[in-house]
């Protein structure tokens, strides 16, 4: 159900910025990911309250602004439309600034890789994993790897769908702070739920070696 949207303004240090995707999952016929741009996860003030929040961001105002951890910044943006399908707290943002710039990132960091963020095509050629959900907030919060998605599950096919968020991790195999987690259920009308046990990832990932 959609939510009336209101314009609000922020402000806030960058603590993370991570690829904005969302995924379309059929049984365990079809993972199809979807890159839209990057969601910023800041410390600050949004809408006159003091909070933790995110914006989703396009690929040209990153690529002009070079958002990265540690910078503050301001803007406008939107209220979701759709709690349940957005992960962001806030969209459509505009008037991006930069207000102060944080230390220059370490481009050489391990595990997790807190530099800046690759463009899409990056994250699109090398595809992702699922990751851990408390792996992902507690030490991959920060890595240009990990992202947290929108999930839209086909429940009945054409007719019906259901919605909810998935973390992945885009970063080398060999990351040693990396694990999937508990299988992920993928349910259908009619059929219970299949279980996406990792396989998938395996087939997105292929092309991959072991530490790329």
């Amino acid at each position: 159900m959609a939510e009336e949207q209101k314009k609000i303004q922020f402000r806030g240090v960058v603590r993370s910025v991570q690829v904005r995707s969302d995924v379309w999952r059929y049984l365990l016929n079809n993972r199809t990911h979807s890159h839209k741009g990057y969601n910023v996860f800041a410390e600050g003030t949004a809408d006159g309250e003091e909070r933790f929040f995110s914006v989703a961001i396009s690929e040209k105002q990153q690529q002009k602004l070079h958002l990265r951890i540690g910078d503050e910044f301001s803007g406008t943006a939107w209220t979701k439309l759709y709690p349940k399908r957005e992960y962001a707290d806030f969209y459509r943002a505009g008037s991006l600034k930069i207000l102060t710039r944080g230390p220059e990132p370490d481009e050489e960091a391990y595990a997790p890789w807190t530099g800046e963020v690759e463009p899409l095509a990056t994250y699109i050629e090398r595809q992702c994993r699922m990751l851990d959900a408390r792996r992902y907030k507690s030490k991959c919060f920060s890595c240009k790897w990990a992202a947290m998605a929108n999930v839209t599950i086909e429940f009945d096919f054409g007719r019906s769908q259901r919605f909810r968020f998935e973390s992945f991790c885009y970063g080398p195999k060999s990351c040693p702070l990396y694990t999937m987690g508990r299988p992920r259920a993928v349910p259908y009308k009619g059929m219970g739920s299949v279980y996406d046990e990792g396989w998938l990832d395996e087939d997105m990932t292929f092309h991959r070696d072991w530490d790329d």
